[in-house]
């Protein structure tokens, strides 16, 4: 199916329009038509539109009203439905093509501020130690609240090797930190790979807004196998911090480890938007053991496939609960240079389950652990405001009947001991989550018990 459609310009039409009804259809408002609170409604905001034209203190373009109105009939609904604009449009077009100049974060539009999903890998936002669930509250000195998430994005990106200033409000730390970044080049390179102890291949997937994703995804895995040889006991696919991208390629990714059975479905109030993704035959990792990592920062495309590979038992998920986005935009031309992206649909994991608001818990929790021994609390699309909320137990059963997964031989799924390090000593920063991962497909630990084998 499509998911870029194309959306009429009626709205801009039956708005700039009722301006005539409000002058003289007055017969045509009171006749019987089921609509005609509606074209009241916009009579009033045709009115508005007027006065603000004729008495303002300041003249207002008729194209920033109406861009306006656009963005205030936005603001009332998700935080992920968002209007691009002109210039946010070709601010798309650049990122799309895989390189822009800014600072590498992902962020989200969280009451008056701009919520970080997650930084980049290796770019100056990761470096200059900004993390999951900060908020940027001004940038350049400039308050953030009252801008678009797109004007908001905008003034982040900019010259490459120009500074940057935010100001970062953060959970438990008392005063807003003041922080200068160095805009960079940001490539968009989706994939990153190494074998690690001699036997163990891994695959950092860093976004899936990437059309040479699964190709790139291939190459790792090709060169994974001629590295390792003989001795690759399994995969560790790194899916911490993935914010998501494009549906389609979060399919191509699950399809990649499935033989068989559903990797996703959605529905939404229109046919168009209800549709379901089977696996074709063919597993890239060859029946080998997969492990999968996920955090806070998993979003999205991220999360259909930890959901697809859990559920059909072909991983092992380990790390902690996801970030809950269940839902799927389209992004809906408005014109030659401008577009809505309109949340349309939900989503829903093979075994039938919604996870928006909700997140998918891991087979193991391990969870991050920073140098002082403090565990940071993360906030989740269920923190957001104005958040779809998750679907009540009733619903998911009257509209979807779970459907059995599909066991993969020889890999364990939903450990039942998850041990959780102590507080690291001497500011020794060990990710813990992979050394897990590591050690559970090496047999260091026996994943159905929790237990470490005896020497």
């Amino acid at each position: 199916m499509k998911l870029r459609q194309v959306f009429s310009s009626a709205f801009i039409f039956i708005f700039v329009s009722s301006a005539a009804i409000a002058a003289g259809d007055a017969k045509f408002k009171e006749s019987s038509n089921p609509n005609s609170e509606i074209y009241k409604k916009i009579d009033l905001v045709a009115e508005v539109f007027e006065q603000i034209r004729a008495r303002y203190v300041e003249e207002v373009s008729d194209e920033d009203l109406l861009e306006d109105a656009i963005r205030g009939m936005l603001a009332g609904l998700d935080p992920h439905s968002v209007y691009i604009d002109a210039e946010s449009f070709k601010e798309l077009e650049i990122e799309q093509k895989g390189e822009y100049g800014g600072v590498g974060l992902e962020v989200v539009m969280d009451g008056g501020a701009l919520r970080v999903v997650t930084p980049m890998d290796e770019t100056p936002a990761a470096k200059a130690g900004i993390t999951t669930g900060d908020l940027i509250t001004h940038v350049d000195g400039e308050a953030v609240a009252g801008l678009s998430i797109n004007q908001a994005v905008s003034r982040l990106r900019g010259p490459v090797d120009t500074k940057v200033h935010v100001t970062i409000v953060r959970k438990d730390v008392e005063k807003p930190l003041e922080i200068d970044i160095v805009r960079k080049v940001i490539k968009l390179k989706a994939v990153r790979h190494r074998v690690e102890r001699g036997s163990i291949g891994y695959i950092r997937i860093t976004t899936f807004n990437n059309g040479r994703l699964s190709r790139d995804l291939t190459t790792a895995v090709r060169d994974i196998r001629k590295t390792a040889g003989a001795n690759l006991k399994g995969y560790v696919i790194d899916l911490r911090n993935n914010p998501g991208g494009l549906l389609r390629q979060a399919i191509e990714v699950a399809d990649a480890f499935l033989e068989r059975g559903e990797i996703v479905s959605m529905r939404g109030r229109t046919r168009d938007n209800n549709a379901r993704w089977n696996a074709s035959r063919g597993d890239l990792a060859q029946g080998l053991p997969i492990v999968v990592l996920a955090n806070a920062g998993s979003a999205s495309a991220a999360e259909i496939v930890i959901a697809a590979l859990q559920d059909h038992k072909r991983a092992t998920i380990i790390g902690e609960r996801t970030f809950g986005k269940g839902i799927v935009q389209s992004e809906i031309p408005l014109g030659p240079d401008s577009a809505l992206r309109l949340t349309t649909a939900r989503y829903y994991t093979p075994s039938g389950s919604a996870i928006q608001a909700i997140g998918i818990e891991p087979d193991i929790e391990v969870r991050a652990i920073l140098p002082n021994g403090v565990v940071r609390a993360s906030r989740r699309e269920q923190d957001l405001e104005n958040h779809i909320e998750a679907e009540t137990a009733e619903a998911q059963t009257e509209e979807t009947e779970p459907k059995a997964p599909v066991t993969a031989a020889g890999v364990v799924n939903r450990p039942l001991e998850r041990p959780i390090p102590a507080a690291l000593e001497n500011d020794e920063v060990i990710d813990y989550q992979l050394k897990y991962a590591l050690d559970l497909l090496e047999g260091v630990i026996q994943a159905a018990s929790g237990k470490t084998p005896a020497s």
